[in-house]
């Protein structure tokens, strides 16, 4: 079915020029297990391209009057190239979030969190409070330094609130109908808080 899709006969580049584009539907329906690897993996890009807010599971597809379909075989072939430029000196571990930082933490280590938001839907993962608990432990207690990405709540701000914050304003428009909302991003840190200087000089 993605040899359709994607033209492929072999693992290189141009065979990506003989695309023909199918129904996002029909991609959906086929199981992953049916497919080799490298179909399985045109399947995805395909559909991670298309889906709306780049959700991984609960996928929706829409059209819109002002831009460009996101998938352009025309462009596949530099976009993979890209996306291997990126990742060239990159390591990607399949581990638990804790168990990455514990093996990592070094003075000179840096992590970034970017939980779910605290009472929100859509993530499709478990992720209890206790978790929130254990990340602002170790985030006092590690020998690098970390940041927390998260959403303005009461309960997130006490479970945080031995940590630096700074409060960003912005609008969030996924899943919105593309009518942005207003809302507070919280920025949590262990770094060290430093003194700001007497005047106008301290408000920047």
């Amino acid at each position: 079915m993605l040899q359709s899709l994607i033209g492929l006969r072999s693992c290189r580049p141009p065979a990506f020029v003989g695309a023909a584009p199918r129904r996002e539907s029909a991609l959906q329906a086929t199981a992953p297990e049916t497919l080799t690897d490298i179909q399985r993996a045109a399947r995805f890009m395909h559909l991670q391209k298309q889906a709306f807010g780049g959700k991984v599971e609960g996928q929706s597809f829409g059209t819109t009057t002002t831009s460009r379909p996101r998938f352009n075989i025309f462009t596949l072939e530099q976009d993979l190239a890209d996306a291997h430029y990126r990742l060239a000196g990159t390591t990607i571990e399949r581990l638990d979030w804790q168990k990455i930082i514990r093996k990592y933490d070094r003075p000179h280590s840096l992590f970034y969190c970017d939980p779910p938001y605290w009472q929100t839907e859509g993530y499709g993962v478990s992720f209890g409070f206790d978790h929130y608990k254990a990340m602002a432990g170790l985030a006092s207690t590690i020998k690098g330094q970390m940041i927390i990405s998260i959403n303005e709540h009461p309960d997130i701000r006490a479970v945080f609130s031995k940590l630096q914050v700074i409060e960003i304003d912005y609008q969030y428009t996924v899943g919105g109908n593309g009518k942005p909302t207003d809302c507070v991003e919280l920025v949590f840190g262990n770094w060290k808080e430093k003194s700001k200087p007497r005047g106008q000089q301290g408000l920047f």
